[in-house]
């Protein structure tokens, strides 16, 4: 793909269902034959779940990519790609309204995530942070999300230098700042 005509953007990739290296690795091999030319990728990472209570931990990278495909047509093809490797409405992030008197966070892990090569999948497990497009909230009405365990959740974290807020995406990533296991390999690539 000529670079020329092309944007950067930074898509974070977690799984916790499944043979979680295989789901990352998967996703990846799709992302590049329908999205755009990989071009870098981190290490896998492994974290415990953020922001809800599972047993099962999360295996996390960030890759880059070169893509033709505008904000929204990127968001939807990775929903595709999604859909295609198992996530359904059983697993996405649920929106809710929070009541202003007592507005809900998601907790953080209580240990950073640890990077492991995709060679080592008997590193300790460690969940990437499951999130799904968000939706600004109001001032009125704050949102939450409720997340849950997934086969993969990709997020777009960075695209180009742009700042968008629209109700089905915000760029950069609301949570990214908040969650190791997404800036950690993040800063390994960038």
């Amino acid at each position: 793909m000529s670079i020329k005509h092309c944007h950067v953007a930074y898509l974070g990739l977690g799984s916790n269902l499944g043979d979680r290296e295989e789901n990352i690795r998967r996703a990846i091999a799709l992302i590049a034959e329908q999205v755009g030319d990989v071009v870098r990728q981190s290490a896998l990472y492994y974290s415990e779940p953020w922001g809800f209570q599972s047993d099962n931990a999360f295996v996390n990278a960030v890759i880059c990519i070169h893509t033709k495909l505008a904000p929204h047509r990127l968001l939807r093809a990775t929903q595709r790609i999604e859909r295609l490797l198992g996530k359904d409405h059983r697993h996405a992030t649920e929106r809710t309204p929070v009541s202003p008197i007592s507005p809900s966070a998601p907790s953080s892990p209580s240990s950073p995530s640890t990077p492991s090569s995709p060679s080592s999948p008997s590193s300790p497990s460690a969940p990437s942070a499951p999130s799904a497009p968000s939706s600004p909230s109001t001032p009125s009405t704050p949102i939450t999300p409720i997340y849950h365990d997934r086969p993969i959740d990709i997020d777009i974290l960075l695209y180009d230098d742009l700042v968008l807020q629209t109700p089905t995406l915000t760029i950069p990533h609301p949570m990214m700042q908040q969650r190791p296991f997404v800036m950690e390999p993040l800063r390994e690539i960038r």
